[in-house]
């Protein structure tokens, strides 16, 4: 077989193959093996019909035509091979010469993966949250334990948000009262936005003795009518907390003193949030090196990743007994409405990996042979396969290049995240060394929490 490629316009190329007459001619004969297995001939068992006889009653246009229709993609998929074709569409095939007789002869243009440029990639400023807890944020993290052992006392001025009031309340909505919000002597905590918004806002600076008269929109969106409260507050309530000593953290926590209990809650959020300004470094990089393509991104591209998707989304499904139709059903969906809503995550994502091989290109990170031998080896002994066995095997599908782009993505990606300028919410820079977990402190140099209650005893 001999093949050529050509570059065309709107990224696509075009595949020109020749298949010589001799090679054909085997694809043929299998062909008549096929169809000798679909008809009756007297004197011969299913499938044992001569190639000769066969001809001779069909004639030979008929296992040429079913050779064709046979071989095409196999002869089509080698071309893309040997050409290290990045195909993102079905191809328009052609075949140009020797349908009747002697070599065949097609033409394939297929759309391929777009090369872009992704400049500016080397100055990108990516937003995290910082990994380092504020004074404040530890010391409301305290509070929310105080708060747990906090004493109402009764004070005689107007609610704020934190206060606890009692009230009567009363709701209605078309002149009938609504179960479960007409209640007496009901403890509420303003600002908790428990029930609606409007009860919040009508409570704030009111006092024991006040009563406040609102509506609310029903929360049901079909229900026109709204809500009708009528609220009297009965007494006003301050959360106390106790005090923040040294007795309070041995009450209440496994730390001897406030000091301890303090390091504790440092570095137990320290932790949550270096893991969360890591997960947003990654997702913000990428959304950030996604920007820079301003191509037109081929909407074969798209479709595919949608595509992806949704087979993604049924295997799942399926690997929990659920029925997908069952599943669209529930949730109020449609296979359309489900692309639908697929379409913006996946064009997202196919900016970012055009923008990533972009970048590996330009940086100069896709793998060479050497980076591939040590990868297929790594694969190898995971799988319990020869690394010679396993390259062959993803070459003779033609995934040998699909590796090396997600390698090169993959190293694209840590050069990113390793080099992008990072800025916390406030715009402040952020130190890399910042989101490193801390080294644990030896055992026997830890801060037991009872060492220092034994000291004492």
């Amino acid at each position: 077989m001999k093949t050529t490629v050509e570059s065309l316009e709107d990224n696509r190329v075009k595949l020109n193959v020749e298949v010589d007459e001799a090679e054909f001619d085997s694809a043929v004969d299998a062909a008549f093996k096929r169809i000798a297995q679909e008809v009756r001939m007297p004197g011969f068992r299913p499938g044992k019909a001569p190639r000769r006889l066969l001809e001779a009653q069909f004639g030979h246009q008929v296992g040429r035509e079913e050779a064709l229709r046979e071989s095409m993609p196999e002869y089509y998929a080698q071309a893309v091979i040997e050409h290290d074709v990045d195909v993102v569409a079905p191809p328009e095939i052609e075949i140009t010469d020797g349908q009747e007789e002697g070599p065949i002869v097609f033409e394939a243009v297929v759309e391929v993966r777009p090369s872009v440029n992704a400049a500016g990639y080397d100055g990108l400023r990516v937003e995290i949250p910082s990994p380092v807890p504020s004074t404040d944020e530890i010391d409301e993290q305290i509070d929310n334990l105080r708060k747990n052992f906090a004493e109402l006392e009764t004070v005689e001025r107007a609610a704020a948000d934190g206060d606890h009031v009692t009230i009567d309340i009363e709701c209605e909505h078309e002149g009938e009262a609504v179960p479960g919000l007409t209640t007496t002597d009901y403890d509420y905590e303003v600002g908790s936005g428990a029930v609606v918004a409007e009860i919040d806002e009508n409570l704030r600076g009111a006092s024991a003795g006040d009563d406040v008269e609102f509506e609310a929109p029903h929360p049901d969106p079909d229900e026109e009518a709204a809500l009708e409260f009528k609220i009297s507050v009965k007494e006003v309530k301050e959360a106390v907390l106790p005090d923040l000593d040294d007795e309070f953290a041995r009450a209440n926590s496994e730390f001897e003193t406030v000091e301890n209990l303090r390091a504790d809650t440092e570095t137990r959020m320290g932790a949550m949030r270096i893991s969360q300004a890591q997960m947003a470094l990654q997702q913000n990089t990428a959304e950030a090196v996604a920007s820079l393509i301003t191509d037109e991104i081929p909407e074969s591209m798209i479709e595919n990743e949608i595509n992806a998707r949704i087979q993604d989304l049924v295997g799942r499904l399926q690997q929990q007994g659920m029925d997908v139709s069952a599943y669209l059903e529930a949730v109020g969906q449609t296979p359309e409405t489900l692309a639908a809503e697929f379409r913006e995550p996946a064009e997202q994502a196919v900016k970012v990996d055009l923008a990533l091989r972009s970048v590996a290109e330009l940086q100069g990170l896709v793998p060479d042979d050497e980076k591939i031998d040590e990868t297929l080896a790594e694969m190898a002994a995971q799988s319990g396969q020869e690394a010679n066995d396993l390259r062959e095997r993803l070459a003779a599908v033609g995934q040998l290049s699909a590796l090396r782009a997600d390698l090169g993505k993959q190293a694209a990606m840590e050069w990113l995240t390793e080099n992008v300028e990072l800025v916390d919410d406030n715009g402040d820079s952020i130190d890399r060394a910042a989101l490193e977990y801390p080294e644990p402190a030896d055992a026997d140099e830890e801060d037991s929490p009872n060492d220092e209650h034994e000291e004492e005893e």
